[in-house]
C-alpha cells in the first residue's frame, strides 16, 4: 500500500465526527485547490488528510496559512472528495459535490460525434478531476432543477454560478475566484471551442446523455468581460417539444385558432415575444403536429435548438454565405410543404418567406416584438408592403411565460381589496367567480412557484384587421381592431389565468403591462 511505502498512517474518514474538525483551520479554497483537509491538531502539529502521498505541496500551504507544523494522514480519495464537498458547502465556498460525479462514468458529456472522457489529454487546466466533476455536477443539477439557463460569471473578487429557474435567476454556488480560468477552459473544451481564444465571443454546444433514450443539449456562449469570460449555457430539452399543445397553456379558443392555422395549406404563422418567452417550444409543437410522412418540412435555424426526426433542419452559417434568405431559396427548390425560419431579421428574409406563403407553402417563423399589432408594424418598418402582409400572414401569436403557482401550498388571496382588483383590469363578472391565489412556499416548490405556464395573445388576421393593415393603421389602431374582434391581449389572458388560480397577481404585473 502507498501508506506503508511512504510511512504515513491511514485514517478512516467515514468514522470521524465532522463536528470535531478544526473549523478555524478550514479554508474552502485551499481544500479544493490541494485536495486536502486539516483533520485535527495535537500540540503544535496539524494533521492534514491527503489521498496522494506525493501531495506535499498541500502540507506546505496549510503550514503557511496556519503557522502550524503539518503532518500527512492518508485517506481514501472518494471519502476525501465527499468530505471536501461537505465542508466547503458548510463554509459557503463551494456548493457542489465534486466527488459524486465523474469517477464512475454514469453521465457522458457528448460533443458532436465524440464523447469527452475525463482523461483526455487536451489541456491540463481543463481536465483536472475536481473541475470536471464540479462542472458535471452543476450541469446535472441544472437539469434536475428544471433550469433554462446556467450562468458562470467571473468578477473582480469573486465568482458565481446562477441558474434561471421558472424565468428567475438565483445564485446556486460561489466557487473560489482563482478557479475561473479552469472552469472556462473545461466548458470550452466540452463545447469544442478554441480554448486559447479569450478575446472574442464564441459559440458551442454540449450534449449530456442522461440515459440511452434521453439526452439534453446545452447551447454555450462565451463573452469576454473585464475579469474573465462569462459563459452562459442554454438548456435545450427535446422533450419540451413533445409535451403537446394542451400542456402549453393556450385557452380553448386560442388553441383552436392555432390548430386551424396549422392545417391550412399555405400562409404564414408568426410567433413573437422576448428571448426566453417560449417561442421555440411553440414553433416545435406546431412542427410536431405537422410532422407526418406525407409532408416535406424544412427549417433554417440559428442555432438548431431541438433535434426532431423527420424534419430537415439547416444550421445557418453567415460566414460562408448561408443565411436565412439563402436557406429559404434552397428550400423552395426542394418542393417543401412546410418551412420554418428561426427568425425574420431583415427585409430579404421577410420577402422570401412571404412569397413562399403566397405560393402554396405553410411558413412558420418568429419576430422579436412585444405584441401582435407591433409585429405588423415591425414588418412594415422593414419595408414589406402592407398588401403582402395582409395577404400572407394568417396568424400572429404573442407570448410570455409566467411562473405557475404551486398546487400544494398556494392560498386564496384575501388582502387585496376589490377596488384594486378592478383597477388592475379584472371585470366584476370575473371577480364574482375568481379564485385568486398567492404564493406561500413549501418543500415541493421554490418560493411558492413550480413550473411555468404560457400567456398568449392569438390574433387571426381577419378581413377587418387586413383592411386596417392595408389602410396603414399603426400598432395602437391595430390593437383596437383586434380587441373589437374579440381577441384577448396578453394582459387579459394573464388576468384570466390569475382568476383561475394558476398564476399570482405579482406574475400578472411582472410579465404584462396595462
Amino acid at each position: 500500500m502507498a501508506s506503508a511505502e511512504f510511512g504515513q498512517p491511514v485514517f478512516d474518514l467515514n468514522a470521524m465526527n465532522r463536528e470535531m474538525l478544526p473549523d478555524n483551520n478550514i479554508d474552502a479554497e485551499l481544500m479544493i485547490k490541494h485536495h486536502a483537509v486539516p483533520l485535527f491538531q495535537r500540540g503544535n502539529r496539524l494533521f492534514v488528510a491527503i489521498s496522494d502521498p506525493m501531495n506535499l505541496g498541500a502540507l506546505d500551504e496549510f503550514k503557511f496559512a496556519t503557522g502550524i507544523n503539518t503532518d500527512a494522514v492518508m485517506v481514501e480519495d472518494h471519502a476525501l472528495s465527499k468530505l471536501i464537498s461537505e465542508l466547503a458547502e458548510r463554509s459557503g465556498g463551494f456548493d457542489a459535490d465534486m466527488g459524486s460525479l465523474g469517477a464512475d462514468g454514469e453521465y457522458d458529456l457528448e460533443i458532436g460525434d465524440g464523447i469527452v472522457e475525463e482523461d483526455d489529454d487536451i489541456r491540463d487546466a481543463a481536465d483536472e478531476t475536481p473541475i470536471v466533476r464540479f462542472v458535471n455536477k452543476v450541469l446535472l443539477d441544472a437539469v434536475k432543477q428544471g433550469a433554462s439557463d446556467v450562468h458562470f460569471e467571473p468578477y473582480e473578487k469573486d465568482y458565481r454560478v446562477r441558474f434561471r429557474t421558472d424565468g428567475i435567476l438565483h445564485e446556486v454556488v460561489k466557487p473560489p475566484r482563482n478557479l475561473a480560468p479552469r472552469l472556462a477552459a473545461r466548458l470550452k473544451v466540452m463545447s469544442q471551442m478554441d480554448i486559447s481564444e479569450r478575446r472574442i465571443p464564441q459559440d458551442g454546444r454540449i450534449q449530456m446523455k442522461l440515459s440511452k433514450k434521453r439526452a439534453i443539449d446545452f447551447r454555450v456562449n462565451t463573452l469576454p468581460t473585464m475579469y474573465g469570460e462569462k459563459i452562459v449555457l442554454r438548456i435545450l430539452d427535446p422533450a419540451s417539444a413533445q409535451m403537446g399543445i394542451d400542456a402549453l397553456g393556450y385557452e380553448e379558443g386560442q388553441k383552436t385558432l392555432f390548430l386551424e392555422a396549422l392545417q391550412k395549406p399555405q400562409g404564414m404563422i408568426l410567433v413573437t415575444g422576448p428571448t426566453g418567452s417560449g417561442k421555440t417550444v411553440s414553433l416545435y409543437t406546431g412542427l410536431g403536429i405537422l410532422n407526418e410522412p406525407e409532408r416535406n418540412i424544412s427549417t433554417a435555424e440559428d442555432p438548431v435548438e431541438i433535434n426532431m426526426a423527420g424534419i430537415n433542419q439547416v444550421l445557418v452559417n453567415p460566414k460562408v454565405g448561408l443565411n436565412f434568405a439563402e436557406a429559404l431559396r434552397s428550400f423552395l427548390r426542394q418542393d417543401p410543404d412546410v418551412i420554418m425560419v428561426g427568425e425574420i431579421r431583415d427585409l430579404e428574409t421577410a420577402e422570401i418567406g412571404i412569397k413562399a406563403a403566397q405560393t402554396g407553402h405553410l411558413v412558420l417563423s418568429t419576430v422579436h416584438t412585444n405584441s401582435a399589432a407591433e409585429t405588423v408594424t415591425r414588418l412594415l418598418n422593414m419595408g414589406v408592403p402592407a398588401f403582402n402582409i395582409a395577404a400572407s400572414v394568417t396568424l400572429i401569436i404573442a407570448q410570455r411565460l409566467a411562473r405557475r403557482l404551486c398546487s400544494q401550498c398556494a392560498e386564496l388571496e384575501t388582502t387585496v381589496p376589490e377596488e384594486a382588483l378592478l383597477e388592475i383590469g379584472f371585470t366584476p363578472e370575473q371577480l364574482a367567480r375568481a379564485a385568486i391565489k398567492r404564493p406561500v412556499g413549501c418543500p415541493q416548490c421554490k418560493d411558492g412557484y413550480k413550473g411555468r405556464v404560457g400567456i398568449y395573445e392569438v390574433v387571426k388576421i381577419t378581413k377587418p384587421i387586413a383592411s386596417a393593415i392595408m389602410d396603414g393603421a399603426n400598432s395602437l389602431e391595430l390593437d383596437r381592431v383586434a380587441r373589437e374582434a374579440g381577441f384577448n391581449d396578453l394582459r387579459q389572458s394573464a388576468l384570466r389565468k390569475c382568476a383561475e388560480g394558476l398564476i399570482s397577481l405579482e406574475e400578472v404585473s411582472r410579465v404584462t403591462t396595462d
